[in-house]
């Protein structure tokens, strides 16, 4: 099964398609493990179950960042208004990063007011992973992490390279 024919095996189509370019041969080996990014960086995704409107997620943290070794699993919900909608992602691995809280809410611009129905469930995991390597500690969703980032950047990454050994390892 390719990402050309999810799209039929699928009620709704639009899920299936989306998926276009996650991965070569999702039907070779679920979850999906392989997947397109640089190949330092792996990023998987794929229905729980015959549900296609949850997924979950994987993504490795990107080489030379504080996330580096982490393993981190993400959950990925649509609305039956997607792709007009972003879909809903969230972290389920603790992390510490200014952009994402406690309850692994996730603050990026594709998944609000910048969404576009054009973008791929890959791309977003591609600016999540991006994310990963550069914050946005101007527009951050837990202020006292982004501070720290900009106040005593060798402090937060000694704690978000802990939290990484600790919840994602």
């Amino acid at each position: 099964m390719t990402a050309a024919n999810t799209e039929a095996a699928h009620p709704d189509g639009q899920i299936g398609v989306h998926m276009g370019g996650l991965c070569h041969d999702p039907a070779a080996n679920p979850p999906w493990p392989q997947c397109l990014g640089t190949s330092d960086l792996m990023q998987s995704a794929g229905p729980k179950g015959d549900n296609i409107y949850e997924w979950r997620s994987t993504i490795l943290g990107p080489p030379g960042s504080v996330y580096e070794g982490g393993v981190f699993f993400l959950d990925i919900t649509f609305s039956s208004d997607y792709p007009f909608k972003p879909p809903k992602v969230t972290f389920r691995t603790r992390i510490y990063h200014c952009n994402i809280n406690s309850q692994g809410v996730i603050c990026l611009d594709i998944l609000k007011d910048n969404w576009s129905p054009a973008l791929t469930i890959s791309k977003v995991l591609l600016s999540i992973c991006s994310l990963l390597t550069d914050c946005n500690p101007a527009d951050p969703l837990v202020g006292s992490i982004a501070t720290q980032y900009l106040t005593n950047r060798a402090e937060h990454d000694r704690i978000a390279r802990q939290w990484t050994k600790r919840y994602a390892t």
